[in-house]
């Protein structure tokens, strides 16, 4: 069903983040911080596949994203919703019901043998095309995604996801500069701000993490 009535979004932000502490999706430690795939060193870690396992919250979210891309992007803005692999397929399949649109998915690169194709489904030439992934940092995965789709002569000016870091300089405008539009549900500012909240973390670990949020390379480059 597609739904119509929800919160704000700010509202939203607030709940989403509740829930991502909720399922333990939200991992902050800055005694023995994690490592991140370009290497440097975080106080903060986000596991947005945890959702799947979770069908109230999962359809809550889903929920949420769905209204989110009607609200943001136009109720008639797209004919395809395609999931980037892996994370963002179960998420594109769950919103293409509720959009009552068609799925796809884009490969990370050809599979290196049979059609060798990136693109999974049925995507034709002309379709506007909604790339829907877990989270984005930086948004690079998703130009390549993009570019992908692209090239099948679909067009794709927009990207939604649940989780947007938001701590990083330039990454709407990199997308924007790319024609792409991204639509989120909530950021690390929403989640420290509902941590706090709950006291779901200790104050020294909350204070450290606030300290990364605000300038994450400093933070990084002080335990390098």
């Amino acid at each position: 069903m597609i739904p119509s009535s929800f919160p704000p979004k700010d509202e939203i932000a607030r709940l989403t983040a509740g829930m991502l502490i909720e399922i333990g999706a939200i991992h902050f430690n800055s005694a023995d911080p994690f490592t991140h795939s370009n290497g440097k060193k975080a106080p903060t870690y986000i596991d947005c596949r945890k959702l799947i396992s979770y069908p109230r919250i999962r359809s809550v979210l889903m929920d949420f994203l769905s209204v989110t891309i009607m609200r943001e992007a136009g109720f008639e803005a797209f004919d395809n919703i395609a999931g980037g692999e892996t994370a963002g397929i179960p998420f594109a399949a769950l919103v293409a019901d509720r959009l009552a649109l068609p799925m796809t998915y884009v490969r990370k690169k050809p599979k290196g043998y049979g059609r060798n194709a990136r693109i999974e489904g049925v995507m034709t030439e002309g379709q506007r095309v909604l790339l829907v992934e877990d989270l984005t940092t930086d948004g690079g995965s998703k130009l390549s995604f993009v570019d992908a789709i692209r090239d099948t002569g679909a067009t794709c000016t927009a990207t939604a996801v649940i989780f947007f870091y938001g701590i990083f300089d330039g990454v709407e405008q990199r997308l924007a500069d790319h024609g792409v539009q991204l639509m989120t549900l909530c950021t690390w500012w929403d989640v420290l701000a509902e941590a706090k909240r709950r006291a779901a973390f200790d104050s020294a670990t909350l204070t450290e993490v606030e300290a990364y949020l605000r300038d994450p390379a400093a933070w990084s480059a002080a335990r390098a």
